[in-house]
């Protein structure tokens, strides 16, 4: 059987992909942005996937593949809320709605840091941020790390205002398997591509800063001293005081634990 493998296409996610089609030659790749390979993994389109992880504990079904994900331990970068107030003033805000961690995470901040419940906007892919009525906007990804929307006053980075509030890393996503599906050598070659990929990370920038418009030093630096790409002890504690306040706040159901993908044994007689 073909695995099939849901991936975002932004810079942040090179390293975790680096020579996989060529280490994985049986699974197919499939690039989406994160809100819909969460979708396509739960209709059965995809059998693992590196989705949002609000929507890891949402579906309550898959495993994690172990030690593997993207975080970040102070500043992001590419998760910016722009506002024209500051915090304390937001009573609009749209988001991104590529996003689905990154927008509960902005409204984790803003009701329980500071208090305030905003109205909630869309803001599709393909719209403008300057051009819609919003206090403030939320930003993910590439777009997040090109833009600089002149008309708002305040860029806030989600990953230092977590950081700030709660002394832990944040993590945005991971791999998440479908309950029932074996990956099979898919789950080393995994490993294998994160491994490669921090190793490349200067390569990886350079290949890909002209296409994104950023400087390739920027890049580099964003991918070998921004971006975590493990699932350690830190990152867990992180991950787990972010969904009890999404719990708290209605944004996830309660009784979810990591769980950790794990090979099936081999019955013995």
């Amino acid at each position: 059987m073909t695995i099939r493998i849901g991936a975002v296409n932004y810079l942040n996610t090179k390293p975790l992909i680096y020579e996989l089609e060529a280490l994985a030659p049986s699974a197919e790749l499939v690039l989406d942005v994160p809100s819909a390979l969460a979708d396509r993994l739960a209709a059965g389109e995809l059998d693992v996937a590196l989705i949002p992880v609000i929507e890891y504990f949402r579906a309550g079904t898959y495993s994690v593949v172990p030690d593997i994900s993207i975080a970040s331990r102070g500043p992001v970068l590419s998760v910016t809320l722009f506002s024209r107030v500051p915090w304390a003033g937001i009573r609009t805000v749209a988001l991104d709605e590529g996003s689905r961690t990154s927008a509960a995470l902005a409204q984790i901040l803003l009701r329980k840091r500071h208090g305030v419940t905003p109205a909630i906007l869309p803001l599709s892919m393909t719209q403008q941020a300057e051009d819609i009525e919003a206090d403030a906007v939320l930003l993910i990804g590439d777009r997040a790390m090109r833009a600089c929307l002149p008309g708002f006053a305040y860029a806030y980075d989600l990953g230092q205002e977590w950081h700030d509030w709660t002394s832990l890393p944040f993590v945005y996503a991971f791999w998440a398997v479908r309950p029932g599906v074996e990956l099979g050598d898919v789950a080393e070659a995994l490993a294998e591509s994160k491994r490669r990929g921090c190793a490349k990370c200067g390569e990886i920038a350079q290949r890909e800063a002209a296409g994104l418009g950023l400087d390739a030093g920027f890049c580099r630096r964003y991918l070998n001293n921004i971006i975590h790409f493990d699932l350690g002890p830190r990152e867990q504690a992180g991950l787990h005081h972010y969904y009890m306040m999404a719990c708290e706040l209605g944004l996830a159901p309660r009784g979810g634990t990591l769980k950790l993908y794990e090979e099936p044994k081999l019955a013995t007689t």
